[in-house]
């Protein structure tokens, strides 16, 4: 397989596992880390159920891996997620030395490899990760626009229904 079809082929696992995320009410991002071609982590969003502002699917997957290979090192190693990195994300990334970040949907709001911050690429770092962007864009985009789409419809709905709930009859 090319680096692009193995690229689309760990995307599209990521993508299941934000379903995974998506089903347990956790807004949809999915992230596996794979070692020669080889599953070592995978993890989805789990901040809402945990209470856990760190349960980002890519810190998920990051400590999976950790605990499989019994190293907080993964050299080597690629990290496939729906989303584009925040701050947190990244500094993980490179503290544990992944090598190479492949993502689909950039985040315009808090994305740290290359949207907004450029954090894995930066040569301050004693590590650079190397980023390749918008695989899967498309699909990774659309299963979070609808994700909050339907959220935002939800909530309105629930606003409408405490609403009626509150007008009295004359």
């Amino acid at each position: 397989m090319s680096q692009p079809e193995q690229d689309s082929y760990w995307i599209n696992h990521a993508i299941q596992l934000a379903r995974r995320a998506e089903e347990a009410g956790e807004v949809p991002v999915g992230a596996v880390l794979v070692l020669d071609n080889q599953i070592i982590g995978e993890g989805w969003n789990l901040s809402i159920s945990t209470h856990d502002p760190c349960a980002h699917a890519e810190i998920m997957a990051i400590r999976a891996a950790g605990e499989k290979v019994g190293n907080y090192r993964l050299l080597n190693s690629t990290l496939y997620v729906t989303l584009e990195p925040c701050v947190m994300c990244a500094g993980a990334m490179i503290h544990s030395r992944i090598a190479r970040l492949v993502y689909g949907a950039s985040d315009l709001k808090t994305g740290a490899a290359g949207s907004v911050f450029n954090i894995l690429n930066d040569p301050r770092h004693n590590h650079v990760v190397e980023v390749t962007a918008g695989v899967c864009a498309d699909i990774c985009g659309q299963q979070l626009s609808d994700f909050f789409r339907r959220r935002r419809a939800e909530k309105k709905a629930l606003k409408l229904q405490v609403k009626a709930m509150s007008i009295k009859p004359e």
